[in-house]
């Protein structure tokens, strides 16, 4: 594992914290928000992992997340975005946050 990975820390609604891996995050013009990718910690290279995603806080910067509420993801065309997104980052290594744009 990079031990520069960065990592964060979920509370769930029972109070159990849960430490996670910072996948990548992006900003999106088209939707004027930032975005994390997430994975639970520990896992190794070999294991398939259940990847989430979440809305930053609007005052969040996606470089240099510092935390707060999460916001879930509740529109169909911002999830179509994100799957694009990750699965360019899946397919080549990069984030390519004009992935998902319609074409003019």
């Amino acid at each position: 594992m990079n031990e520069d990975q960065e990592q964060i820390t979920l509370v769930d609604e029972n109070g159990n914290e849960e430490l996670y891996d910072v996948l990548f995050t992006f900003e999106s013009d088209d939707f004027g928000k930032s975005y994390i990718l997430i994975y639970p910690a520990g896992k190794s290279d070999d294991d398939e992992v259940d990847i989430q995603a979440y809305a930053l806080p609007a005052d969040d910067d996606p470089a240099n997340p510092s935390g707060g509420d999460l916001q879930l993801i509740e529109s169909d065309e911002e999830w179509d975005m994100v799957e694009s997104v990750l699965n360019t980052f899946l397919a080549d290594g990069t984030v390519d946050p004009n992935a998902g744009k319609e074409q003019k």
